[in-house]
């Protein structure tokens, strides 16, 4: 199998967004949840995983983190709310039984049912955020 990126989308309490774009989530996760890095997701409490894709092609996951940056927060929500209507922190779990740092043993899959078609990924840095 070849090098996954992921698009994800990251949430607060208070709901505010930030779209991202990285080669490894279950690493940025951990950065953005233990406050690691600084920026935005450290000072505004980023740090519930409500939505992920996944793909195999850099370029596609880099144009879909812009597409989804452009689009108005109700377009988001809604992307959100198709998969996890909830809003559940869908990274619960992935540091258990572990030490302290995640692993890239196990390839992560979309949060759309598994479906990747309109997936992106790629740095670790960026992202875009939106406040409700």
């Amino acid at each position: 199998m070849g090098k996954q990126y992921y698009v994800y989308i990251m949430t607060n309490r208070s709901r505010t967004l930030y779209t991202g774009v990285t080669s490894d989530l279950e690493r940025r996760n951990y950065e953005h949840k233990g406050r690691l890095v600084p920026g935005f997701t450290a000072k505004y409490r980023i740090r519930q995983l409500v939505y992920f894709e996944v793909t195999q092609d850099v370029h596609a996951a880099i144009a879909r983190e812009k597409q989804i940056k452009g689009w108005l927060r109700a377009k988001k929500v809604a992307l959100i709310e198709s998969v996890n209507p909830e809003w559940k922190d869908l990274s619960v779990g992935w540091y258990e039984g572990r030490d302290a740092s995640p692993s890239r043993s196990q390839p992560l899959r979309s949060a759309q049912g598994r479906r990747a078609q309109h997936d992106k990924g790629l740095r670790c840095g960026g992202g875009h955020h939106d406040e409700p």
